[in-house]
């Protein structure tokens, strides 16, 4: 019995009981092994520092060839103690912990109530992009519905218009393309303003029954170079010709002005219409235009200029190139104006000199609206708004992009507007590729200007490549270099000048007329050729600027050196190449910069440089979402 107690005692209990000397006499060497493993490590305790002392390189980070920790490693006790980024969870913040096997379970639920689909966006990638969230989210769901409904419109045949406007289109707009089929925008814009259901956003907000409203009120957003412009342009003007049939007013003015014209025997009437009684619709237009540039409203007037010649209508700009006597002469024609294509500031101007000029405006179109809401243009905007409420019947905002301080202003100002968004909105075309330099490295060294020059040769080097058959003429290549500060677009172009390359400056300091003429080549669709004496005299002007002889010259190569003012609508078809000096705050400023290239089913080229100082995982989400197709966040 004595010996089954002893034996239940485990070990260490023994030999603590037992003398020393008796244990080491027992013939049980590792008794001697541990003793002394025990002396030793409390030797090595003293001489080391306590565990709660700092180390002296704890505010250095790991060497840069140091083994990374394996993902799949378990993080120890320590491991969240030196964090630099806070340990934020979005599903912990909405309301509850998630956990590795709920989140696995919600995704496959998720695939199997809609097979074929993906989700947008995996909880794990693109983090960049999510902290600089500026864009609202349009779900998956709806994209792919949206694109279901529009498959079927394959034609400008198959949309309501009045049958002048169609052969405008296919005549005027757009003569010379072989296959003429609608865009996705003007699928879902062109019956939604004409009074067809197509298009609309699904509304389950519960409202009050009451009245029909009045006046209706769109947002078109659409990706960039997607055909906004003809989307607004051509239900505003049928609606225009179908209410000038039942005016009363201008039916009886054109019947005295036929009578007229018989009286003075087929004389012009730009001769005598001056002396003849003022049209109904004098200094009264029934549909405004606004836009933020000079540019712009001469792109859109071109464009209603093609319309309106065969469906008859009067349209005239007012913007600052123009001098005081022809924007008079514009809105007060004894002609009469039906459209005005205008800049916000002059036309607000206008108006509170003479509030009756807004009086009869039953249209307002507001494109680039994510640009006139803002803080720049808004107030000016917001009283042309207000003084066109009471005969408005019809509002359209049309933007590339909504960003959310845009969407917080429509909830609050028009919560009952119907949105209007393409599948591919937020999502730079895949046509464009993304290309990224790093001036951080060999040969660069951070000097951003010689990366910049550097790429603009390579580009002009590799054109020179394919040249036409004409020897006795040079293709010229279009290029687009963008920066962030308005000060730094007169260095870079005056460094690319230094270089041998034909560059300008483009900022809001430089006079209008000088925008539109650098503007010009870069809009029109006609291929540039330059001839040897046309190379010739350029090579010496942009020695001549550079200030010396004999140096290196591309003749191939035009570039514009811009902020966003060049970045905001305007239709730079022949712009195939754009270089991003800064890389973009926003990514905002990514898809309106990087929309310049590839526009209409072009193909296009993005060239990133970027530097020690700027977000480098922004640029590689950005490229990985270019790549996959999928909308920025």
């Amino acid at each position: 019995m004595w010996r089954t107690a002893r034996d239940s005692v485990c070990l260490l209990c023994r030999s603590a009981a037992q003398p020393r000397t008796a244990l080491l006499e027992s013939g049980q060497p590792w008794i001697s092994q541990r003793a002394f493993g025990t002396r030793s490590r409390d030797r090595d305790t003293r001489d080391r520092p306590s565990r709660m002392v700092l180390s002296d390189r704890v505010a250095r980070g790991p060497p840069t060839d140091a083994p990374r920790r394996p993902r799949n490693r378990p993080d120890g006790p320590w491991a969240h103690a030196n964090r630099t980024v806070a340990n934020i969870d979005p599903d912990r913040r909405r309301g509850g912990p998630r956990s590795a096997q709920g989140a696995g379970t919600r995704d496959r639920d998720s695939r199997e109530r809609y097979p074929g689909q993906t989700r947008d966006r995996d909880d794990s990638r693109f983090k960049a992009l999510k902290m600089q969230r500026a864009l609202t989210t349009i779900p998956y769901k709806e994209r792919v519905t949206v694109k279901a409904r529009i498959s079927d419109v394959e034609s400008f045949d198959q949309f309501k218009l009045l049958p002048p406007l169609r052969d405008a289109v296919f005549n005027e707009v757009l003569k010379g393309m072989v296959d003429v089929k609608p865009t996705p925008v003007q699928r879902l814009a062109i019956p939604a303003l004409l009074g067809l259901p197509v298009g609309q956003r699904r509304d389950t907000t519960y409202r009050p029954k009451g009245p029909e409203p009045t006046r209706e009120e769109f947002l078109l957003a659409a990706e960039t170079g997607s055909g906004k412009t003809l989307a607004y342009l051509l239900p505003t003007i049928n609606a225009l010709k179908v209410a000038e049939a039942d005016d009363a007013a201008v039916q009886a003015y054109n019947e005295r002005l036929e009578a007229e014209k018989e009286r003075r025997g087929g004389a012009p009437v730009s001769q005598w219409i001056d002396n003849f009684e003022p049209h109904p619709n004098h200094a009264r237009p029934r549909a405004v235009v606004l836009v933020p540039t000079s540019e712009l409203v001469d792109q859109v007037l071109a464009t209603a200029k093609k319309i309106s010649h065969v469906a008859k209508l009067k349209v005239r700009p007012i913007s600052s190139t123009y001098n005081p006597a022809k924007i008079q002469r514009n809105m007060y024609s004894h002609g009469g104006i039906d459209m005005v294509v205008a800049t916000p500031h002059l036309l607000a101007a206008m108006a509170h000199s003479d509030p009756n000029i807004l009086s009869r405006v039953q249209h307002l179109i507001i494109d680039e609206a994510d640009s006139l809401l803002d803080r720049s243009f808004s107030p000016e905007t917001s009283k042309i708004v207000d003084r066109t409420l009471p005969s408005l019947k019809q509002l359209i905002l049309c933007s590339a992009t909504i960003p959310r301080r845009l969407d917080n202003y429509l909830a609050t100002h028009f919560p009952d507007i119907r949105r209007i968004a393409t599948p591919n909105l937020h999502a730079i075309p895949r046509r464009v590729q993304l290309g990224v330099i790093d001036v951080s490295k060999d040969p660069y060294r951070n000097n951003k200007l010689l990366a910049c020059a550097d790429a603009i040769w390579t580009i002009g080097k590799d054109a020179a490549l394919h040249e036409g058959a004409d020897k006795d003429e040079v293709d010229v290549k279009r290029v687009m270099v963008f920066v962030n500060e308005r000060e730094t677009t007169q260095e870079v172009a005056e460094y690319l000048i230094s270089k041998g390359i034909d560059a300008v400056a483009l900022h809001r300091d430089t006079p209008e007329h000088r925008q539109s003429e650098m503007l010009a080549s870069f809009t029109s669709n006609e291929p540039m050729r330059m001839s040897k004496d046309e190379v010739e005299a350029n090579k010496q002007a942009v020695l001549a600027k550079a200030g010396g002889t004999g140096r290196r010259h591309l003749p191939n190569t035009k570039v514009i050196v811009a902020t966003d003012l060049a970045s905001r609508g305007i239709d730079t078809l022949a712009v195939r190449h754009v270089v991003l000096y800064d890389v973009p705050h926003t990514t905002i400023d990514f898809i309106h910069r990087l929309g310049r290239a590839g526009r209409m089913g072009r193909r296009g080229r993005g060239i990133v440089l970027v530097g020690k100082d700027d977000r480098r995982d922004v640029v590689s989400e950005v490229k990985e979402s270019m790549f996959m197709g999928q909308a920025l966040i």
